[in-house]
């Protein structure tokens, strides 16, 4: 940890200013000349925004360097924000689809299903988009052309609280997913993209989250090009992303964000990389104020402007808050930018605009989508499949599928939540979940699944449905009055005035909208009349189903809920990302219950608990063939940098690989029924499941898996689909088993150097059918296996049910300095009937089949190597074939 929290030497004022250009004299009253790069040649997109830079004044480009762009009125330019948030779904006003976790799309090992999910996602951006324009509410966080995803850090510690978010450890299927994700995303044609993706954080990023605003990373030359590398290169070069997020932390001194390495050498040198660059939220004021890199805030934008940073990300806009750009003016006016750094950055924004329909003029670029092909039937159906395709059966004793008639008792916390399938960077406004119970009633049969709360002791609780919701005057749902301020707010708030401007707001008498919402929850984003700053009383009644002991709270910041006639949750006083604020309380089936919950952008949430859970798991089980235990975590404890601080997680890591306390108790307790159980984990990194594999009957890895997650695992469980998932991750015992946390050498991690037993391996997943590989046809490419060669195999399914195997090749290199013990270079999916075989073939490209050196020179290696293809990584036992292959000689590849 000592490494990371060493300070770099401070970027003097003087040092900057030389290495600097001179800025221009003052500001003159007309708009500068811009001359077109060099790269407008031929790009008619560049040549508008040159034009369009070219007519503004000094005082309108600045604020354009933001991520809330205002709108220059004299021009007719709308208002635009960059902040659009898409990771699995998109974030906005209407009910998008929700789709797994990263890390669950990962372990389909399918990038065509990921092409088709960031396809979806694109169409609901766009949708939402549209529905922006015509509420009269452009300029906004989530309606803009562009979205921050995909993460593609590699997951190279267990502990990180974001690794959800990726696509796993291995750098070739991040490298793979990534790609897939942004072609998706862009459409066919990235010059006119339909949304453009922003692959994050580049790069050398993956926590610990605690210390990310200050951190100095060092990494070796032979990491860097091994490891951090290789996906944000495909993103770009392969994938022609249209835009790139830097980092927080520094790397070997320098912050990401204003990086020689990364941004000059790499990504717009090697690279060839033409589109924009935008911060990570606070990235820019970080490398003055936390890592010291430069003396103060105007130098430190210029440092970042002058590296390749085109657009900044500063957490006190998402209020729209004036000032920032004085920054900008102050670094002009001391000679550390100079007006062609703002045009040559805006140059690039404003292309963008054109290229993806924001701004007309451009021809071919993308129409908008009309608000109805947001959460559309196609899209859920989606979701089904992916849920489907992500979850991994890690261990069969026989006991699944489940047999009609079978009678299942769901314990644990997770059975019949539903706040858990969504994960991280979700919206509350995603399509009705399923819970795990719900489809095990659904395939089952509902007098078939007996539900056991879980203890008081959960964090987690679900949205309120409309079910259980009634307004005034019993109608379903929830009675919503927004008020505006009496008095007109300013547009722009002088920065560090926002916060006390509010709190002293009166908001006017009678509401501006009056109307019936589904539930409680941040709905107004599709209304125009409503101010950005406002106040929400939503009011009705509360109706449970059921009598019992339940948890009710908000989550969300900055509301509080009155329930039947008592305070029992303030948030006032609360972080966005703070665990829920629940009351336990006792309530009777069909009784209604006032409440009212006043401000606050979260939810109504609720969790159905027992006083005595210990006694109620034994009477379930008595009555069970089979217990389902739903277990694990939930994106609350591990996140983005939280306050939370509980045993096992601090600040959104983890401390231990271990499930909780209070589940591993209830494990035991289960197992000691003596009724198999059938384990089904929730999660996004992860877990110690020794447990699970010693002792359960069976073991599925559901990870967050979207709305459809709970079908998706019932359909499992049941046998109506045949699991096919395989874990992008390895699954340790213990945080003993690995190097300190904020060290990011890469000896000792990963299926690729680990050298230890793991619980589960990379790359390890069961089917309910047989399948089996024929010896491998290996033929060099004419100029020798050195540029190039393919691998042939032949797959049959020799059970009785239909499945789908996923081919894994991996390669296994000349002994050499640096060289990982074995890498993943190729998958492919195949879909076979009972008795079908199909031929497979992998082509491997020189680039495939290089290693690193110590050095960081990407070689292919003259030597002897061994190629394998099978149902997972060579050495676990697993069906599958190898060969051997010489190289003559050793070639060197670009960066």
């Amino acid at each position: 940890m000592k490494a990371i929290t060493m300070r770099a030497t401070a970027l003097a004022t003087a040092g900057v200013a030389l290495a600097l250009t001179p800025a221009l004299a003052r500001e003159s009253t007309t708009p500068a000349q811009t001359p077109a790069p060099a790269a407008a040649q031929g790009d008619e997109a560049i040549r508008l925004a040159t034009a369009t830079v070219a007519r503004m004044t000094i005082a309108e480009k600045l604020p354009q360097l933001l991520n809330v762009a205002p709108a220059i009125p004299r021009l007719r330019i709308p208002a635009y924000n960059w902040w659009t948030e898409s990771l699995h779904g998109a974030l906005g006003a209407r009910n998008t689809t929700n789709f797994p976790e990263p890390i669950g799309l990962a372990a389909s090992f399918d990038a065509p299903l990921v092409h088709d999910v960031a396809g979806a996602i694109s169409t609901e951006v766009r949708g939402l988009h549209t529905l922006a324009r015509e509420t009269g509410r452009v300029g906004r966080i989530g309606n803009g052309l562009d979205t921050w995803s995909p993460n593609i850090n590699i997951f190279r510690d267990p502990r990180w609280g974001r690794g959800q978010e990726t696509y796993g450890e291995d750098p070739f299927l991040t490298a793979t997913m990534g790609v897939a994700f942004v072609r998706g995303m862009q459409g066919p044609n990235p010059d006119r993209p339909q949304v453009i993706a922003t692959p994050k954080h580049f790069a050398v990023h993956s926590g610990p989250e605690g210390t990310r605003h200050e951190a100095n990373v060092f990494v070796s030359p032979h990491d860097l090009e091994d490891t951090y590398l290789p996906a944000f290169r495909a993103a770009i070069v392969d994938g022609r992303a249209g835009s790139v997020m830097c980092a927080y932390n520094r790397i070997d001194g320098q912050p990401a964000c204003a990086s020689d390495l990364l941004l000059k050498e790499h990504l717009r040198g090697a690279w060839g990389f033409t589109g924009y660059v935008v911060s990570d939220c606070d990235a820019v004021k970080d490398i003055a104020d936390n890592h010291k890199y430069a003396p103060d805030s105007a130098t430190a934008v210029a440092a970042a402007l002058r590296t390749g940073v085109d657009s900044e990300c500063n957490n006190a806009s998402t209020a729209d808050t004036a000032g920032l750009e004085t920054r900008y003016r102050e670094a002009l006016d001391r000679g550390l930018i100079s007006e062609g750094d703002v045009d040559q950055a805006l140059i690039r924004l404003f292309a963008a605009r054109y290229r993806n329909g924001d701004l007309p003029g451009l021809a071919g670029a993308p129409a908008a989508i009309p608000t109805g092909a947001i959460g559309s039937p196609a899209h859920r159906a989606l979701a089904l499949a992916a849920a489907e395709r992500s979850m991994v059966l890690l261990k069969n004793d026989g006991v699944l599928p489940l047999r009609s008639g079978v009678k299942v008792a769901v314990v644990g916390p997770l059975g019949d939540a539903t706040r858990v399938l969504r994960g991280n960077y979700s919206s509350g406004l995603s399509g009705p979940p399923v819970s795990v119970l719900e489809g095990l009633r659904t395939t089952l049969g509902a007098s078939q699944v007996t539900l056991v709360p879980f203890g008081e002791s959960m964090t987690d609780g679900d949205r309120v449905p409309t079910s259980a919701l009634r307004t005034p005057d019993g109608k379903p749902g929830v009675l919503a009055r927004y008020y505006n301020p009496a008095t007109p707010l300013p547009a722009l708030f002088a920065p560090g005035t926002r916060e006390k401007t509010i709190a002293a707001v009166r908001y006017q008498a009678k509401p501006v909208v009056t109307r019936i919402e589904p539930d409680v929850g941040d709905r107004n984003l599709d209304l125009a009349r409503v101010a950005d700053v406002h106040r929400t009383v939503f009011t009705g009644f509360l109706v449970p189903p059921a009598t019992g002991r339940y948890r009710v709270g908000l989550s969300g910041s900055g509301g509080t809920l009155e329930l039947d006639g008592r305070i029992v949750s303030d948030r006032t006083k609360a972080r966005w990302n703070d665990l829920p604020g629940m009351t336990t309380i006792e309530l009777t089936a069909g009784k209604r219950y006032p409440f009212t919950v006043t401000g606050g952008g979260g939810d109504l949430v609720w969790k159905r608990v027992s006083a005595t859970p210990d006694a109620d798991l034994k009477r379930a089980a008595a009555a069970a063939d089979v217990l389902v235990a739903v277990v694990g975590l939930t994106s609350d404890l591990e996140a983005e940098e939280t306050g939370v601080t509980m045993p096992g997680f601090s600040g959104g890591d983890k401390t231990t690989l271990d499930l909780p306390a209070d589940q591993l108790a209830m494990l035991d307790q289960a197992r000691a029924t003596g009724k198999p159980i059938v384990l089904v984990a929730m999660n996004g990194s992860p877990i110690n499941l020794a447990w699970a594999k010693d002792h359960a009957a069976a073991v599925l890895e559901a990870w967050y898996p979207g709305e459809a997650g709970g079908l998706a695992a019932a359909n499992i469980l049941t046998g109506r689909t045949n699991p096919s998932g395989r874990l992008p991750l390895t699954f340790y015992r213990s945080v003993a088993d690995l190097p300190p946390f904020g060290d990011y050498a890469m000896t000792g991690r990963t299926y690729r150097y680990f050298k230890g037993t793991p619980v589960y391996p990379f790359g390890h997943g069961l089917s309910y059918t047989r399948f089996a590989f024929a010896p491998l046809t290996v033929t060099p490419a004419p100029g020798g296996a050195e540029t190039g060669l393919s691998v042939a195999t032949r797959i049959t399914n020799s059970g009785e049910r239909s499945g789908e195997e996923v081919a894994q090749l991996y390669l296994d290199f000349p002994d050499a300095p640096g060289v990982p013990r074995v890498a993943l270079r190729g998958f492919q999916r195949v879909a076979l009937r009972p008795g079908e075989a199909k031929d497979v073939r992998f082509d491997l490209s020189p680039r495939d089949l290089s290693a690193v050196t110590p050095d960081g020179r990407r070689m292919v290696m003259a030597g002897r190597y061994r190629v394998t293809v099978g149902a997972s990584q060579p050495g676990t036992g697993v069906p599958g074939q190898s060969a051997a292959f010489t190289a003559r000689q050793s070639a060197e590849l670009p960066k």
